[in-house]
């Protein structure tokens, strides 16, 4: 297009990169994902893959991490919007129920965490995203008067992971059967398991 720059060029290759890149990792599973395959998808020369990244893995890797940092902040941000933690735990519950487990986000969440068993890199980087989005959790709690505000935040973190990972086996399972669960896991001195307050 006339008048781009060469930088605003290729910042716009590179997000169709990743955009290609998160798409067919859902689609094809990580593995599945080759150069050509993903260059043909976003609409590049071949060659300009390796040219803004340094190989295939760690283009996989940048998609991965930027979608499952994006989605973990906007989800902790319902946490931080919340009267309660136990309010906020249900809300990001609920959020969650939006997704069925076989949808493109959950593919490249499930695909991520297997990725990340054979990539240490990528491992490292989840777990800092895991461990940011739970210790906004356990602060929450902590500064609510919860009693185990550290290990009920690992648990909550758990249940989410398996919630994502059960729906695509159960489309019967919903945010509304667990809810009242983490509830009571979250609740607080100020919060009684059924919601009311003290």
């Amino acid at each position: 297009m006339a008048g781009r720059t060469n930088a605003e060029r290729g910042r716009d290759v590179r997000a169709r990169l990743l955009q290609a890149a998160r798409d067919l990792i859902s689609e094809v599973g990580w593995g599945g994902v080759s150069t050509r395959v993903l260059a043909e998808r976003a609409g590049v020369r071949y060659g300009l893959v390796h040219y803004h990244f340094e190989s295939l893995q760690a283009l996989l890797r940048q998609a991965t991490l930027e979608a499952m940092g994006a989605m973990l902040d906007g989800t902790a941000a319902l946490l931080t919007d919340a009267a309660d933690p136990a309010d906020g735990v249900e809300a990001m519950l609920m959020e969650l129920d939006r997704y069925d487990g076989t949808d493109p986000a959950s593919l490249l969440f499930i695909e991520g965490y297997l990725a990340a068993t054979r990539d240490a890199e990528l491992r490292e980087h989840m777990g800092a995203i895991m461990i940011r989005f739970r210790t906004t959790l356990a602060t929450a709690l902590a500064d609510a008067g919860h009693p185990s505000a550290d290990e009920a935040a690992s648990v909550v973190l758990a249940v989410f992971d398996g919630f994502i990972l059960h729906k695509g086996l159960d489309p019967e399972l919903s945010g509304a059967r667990i809810a009242p669960v983490l509830r009571a896991l979250t609740a607080t001195r100020t919060t009684e398991p059924n919601g009311a307050q003290r």
